[in-house]
């Protein structure tokens, strides 16, 4: 989740919930330091055969109870989520394997460079999971509210370090689907909670400014998927001083995003 072992991001899991769909839809976290899943592993003297012979008793007994309550969506989610984690037993290990991956491939996500690396193993990891059909996806990089308090968290060298470290991978992921043939099915959408006013919050010095947040007006870029590149959609107006001129709501712009991918 996390691309510097910061922990979970602001929100924490309701970031990769379900909302207001079952629950057999929610998000599984992946750590990008140490294990990639927690507790993935089975334990000790379990053979897959037997935790197979296990799942399915239990499977026998909790559809047996799942007909009794029949409206219970947690516990057919929990159901689901037993064999989800199963499978995923099976066929993680080798999707998080980046050691099948070419030496070209690494330079070309900055896997190799301590700055890129991090961001880097995340997109590698978004463009191995699309590669094996899974349909969602979601990286998080936050530590992007510059309001030039310091110098670490103004425009010149907050702004630029984040650029260093993710344009890279961004750019690779980008260029690597294209070349698999996966870019046409694949929606990528680079998204904040807010924008950024165009004029300087707090003391303004030559070394030292920052941008206040701006909830009215800011910016997502998206490629693939069937979108028109070089399409730009709205306008905020002199000086980002208004709300755009074109309005959607928020559920014009998901819709949007899934209209993209029937």
């Amino acid at each position: 989740v996390d691309t510097l072992g910061r922990g979970l991001p602001k929100g924490h899991a309701s970031n990769w919930s379900s909302g207001f769909l079952p629950g057999v839809y929610q998000g599984t976290a992946l750590n990008t330091q140490g294990a990639p899943i927690d507790n993935l592993s089975p334990s000790n003297g379990m053979s897959t055969a037997h935790q197979r012979q296990q799942l399915d008793y239990l499977s026998q007994l909790n559809k047996a109870h799942l007909e009794m309550h029949q409206n219970n969506a947690e516990l057919a989610a929990r159901m689901e989520s037993f064999e989800l984690a199963f499978r995923m037993q099976m066929a993680a290990p080798e999707l998080l394997d980046f050691r099948q991956e070419t030496a070209a491939t690494r330079e070309l996500y900055g896997l190799d460079a301590e700055k890129t690396r991090p961001f880097g193993n995340n997109c590698l990891l978004a463009r191995r999971m699309v590669e094996q059909g899974v349909r969602y996806v979601q990286l998080f990089d936050w530590g992007w509210d510059f309001h030039g308090t310091t110098p670490a968290t103004g425009i010149r060298d907050g702004l630029t370090g984040k650029m260093a470290r993710t344009d890279k991978p961004v750019a690779a992921l980008i260029r690597d689907l294209k070349q698999r043939g996966l870019f046409d099915d694949t929606l990528i959408v680079w998204a904040g909670e807010f924008g950024r006013t165009v004029y300087s919050q707090g003391t303004l010095t030559r070394t030292n400014y920052g941008r206040d947040h701006h909830p009215r007006c800011f910016t997502w870029w998206w490629a693939g998927g069937g979108t028109k590149g070089g399409t730009i959609h709205g306008d905020k107006g002199f000086c980002a001083s208004r709300t755009p001129a074109v309005d959607r709501s928020g559920d014009d712009l998901f819709s949007g995003a899934r209209f993209t991918q029937q």
